[in-house]
């Protein structure tokens, strides 16, 4: 193990976590997540593989949580049949197998596009299917992905507190934002190196890259495309909640600063993302609209959304042909990546990612085994059917959960925002994602959505709760064994 200059950082998230624990303390787990290169430790054992400082702090939370008086049965609550969790851990369970067997089982069988660290610096290799250190670190992240979901699941289903989560993704907001504009300015003055001390793990950082003369914004994280996909999911959450409380201050400033982050990054995945994303939410506004479930106010928002959307893409379309820099910049940043060399080869890795599919059988060839350019044929080609359908299960028995549709108020306006969130990271990862690896905050969102929503369903007394019975669950009375 090695230890490096960000240790320090992972220090200060467990001591934080344990003396504030994992509810109220749950916003420095969040906040890390934008540190996305910063290391707690490198495994030189492991090809050098790198645990982040947000790992260690989503192992403190679970083992917080699985440890308090209580706290194993809470979160075998949260695996019950019928509930996200169910799906989740038969995907944990499944992924394990695959990755465990298949590429063994399939050895030699199928060539595959992965990850090696055997290359200075890294690159991606093809090679014939064998066991390699990619299947534990994969295994690892579904593992880590899971246990954070439990673990905010359980504790905001308990205390469904979603003031706590909206804080929590307001300070990671601010964060990512003080970051990314940290790096820029840095960069201006000269000193390109000031926040290498947060880049320790062992990426290949690509953090002084330019795009028509103008600095990518990178912040805390190894490259534009990473940071602008962490920002699309925060943007996501907070055009959702503006959608929902128009006239909350914090919304429009987090949305402003979200927006400016995903638009800063430079990143043609993030941008074909962001517009993407966009059509899906203002589409579905607009169908719930029609059938009278959302208020007149949103579907107005939603409306006047689009038509900004539309005169913005006028304006971009008439600065094309008409200002030779602004055509610079978008043959840089998309028409130039799609037909050139790296444009060619991501979709090459889909074509692989799918002969490995075919070539297992539709089993899969194990977590870490397979690269692709798209989450849903990396994740095809890595647990086959049988996962990616367990994977969109439980991704679906989340997003179109209904237990907290109804109603209104700020509880059920975060709610819909961190599934929004999760939806806007989905498809940036179904457009471009190399793994199936969705990242911490993905299942932190889902895990702080399902928390709430049963936790609402559990105060509004629709059904028994399965430890306590004869004791209401509120976030004012919870069980005294449920203290979290």
């Amino acid at each position: 193990m090695e230890v490096v200059a960000t240790s320090f950082l992972a220090i200060l998230v467990i001591v934080v976590l344990a003396v504030q624990g994992p509810l109220r303390g749950f916003w420095i787990f969040l906040a890390a997540t934008a540190l996305g290169a910063a290391a707690a430790f490198n495994m030189p054992a492991l090809g050098g593989a790198s645990i982040l400082v947000a790992d260690l702090g989503a192992l403190t939370i679970f083992m917080m949580v699985a440890l308090h008086s209580g706290g194993l049965a809470l979160i075998v609550g949260t695996m019950r049949p019928g509930q996200p969790g169910f799906w989740l851990i038969l995907l944990v369970v499944f992924g394990l197998f695959a990755t465990l067997f298949f590429p063994a089982l399939f050895r030699g069988q199928t060539e595959v596009f992965s990850l090696s660290r055997d290359l200075d610096g890294g690159g991606i290799v093809r090679s014939k299917l064998r066991p390699s250190t990619g299947n534990l670190t994969q295994l690892f992240r579904l593992i880590l992905g899971g246990a954070i979901f439990f673990a905010t699941a359980t504790v905001f289903r308990v205390r469904p507190d979603a003031r706590i989560a909206l804080i929590a993704v307001a300070i990671t907001t601010g964060f990512n934002a003080a970051l990314g504009w940290l790096d820029v300015l840095t960069y201006a003055i000269g000193l390109p190196e000031a926040l290498d001390i947060l880049r320790s793990a062992n990426y290949s950082m690509l953090d002084a890259a330019t795009m028509g003369g103008i600095k990518r914004m990178v912040g805390a994280f190894p490259e534009a495309s990473t940071y602008g996909y962490f920002s699309l999911g925060l943007f996501g959450f907070w055009l959702r909640f503006w959608f929902s409380q128009p006239k909350s201050l914090l919304g429009r400033v987090m949305l402003a600063l979200a927006t400016v982050a995903v638009l800063r990054s430079t990143s043609s995945a993030a941008y074909v993302a962001f517009v993407a994303y966009v059509v899906t939410v203002t589409l579905g506004l607009a169908l719930v609209g029609a059938r009278q479930q959302v208020n007149r106010h949103s579907v107005s928002i939603a409306l006047s959304f689009v038509m900004a959307a539309w005169l913005s893409v006028i304006v971009v379309v008439v600065s094309y042909e008409l200002v030779t820099p602004i055509r610079d910049f978008f043959d840089t940043t998309l028409f130039d990546k799609l037909e050139g060399d790296s444009g060619v080869e991501r979709m090459s890795w889909n074509a692989q990612a799918f002969l490995n599919f075919a070539e297992t059988y539709g089993l899969g060839a194990g977590l870490g085994s397979v690269r692709g350019s798209s989450w849903l044929m990396a994740t095809l080609a890595s647990i086959g059917v049988i996962g990616t359908a367990l994977y969109l299960m439980f991704i679906g028995s989340v997003l179109f959960n209904r237990e907290a549709r109804h109603g209104g108020g700020e509880r059920a306006s975060v709610i819909r925002a961190l599934r929004s969130g999760a939806l806007a990271l989905l498809i940036s990862s179904l457009l471009t994602g190399a793994t199936p690896d969705l990242g911490l905050i993905f299942f932190a969102f889902l895990g702080l959505a399902t928390g709430l929503a049963r936790g609402a369903q559990l105060e509004r007394g629709d059904e028994p709760n399965q430890f306590w019975p004869s004791t209401a669950i509120s976030r004012n009375n919870p069980p005294p064994s449920a203290r979290l």
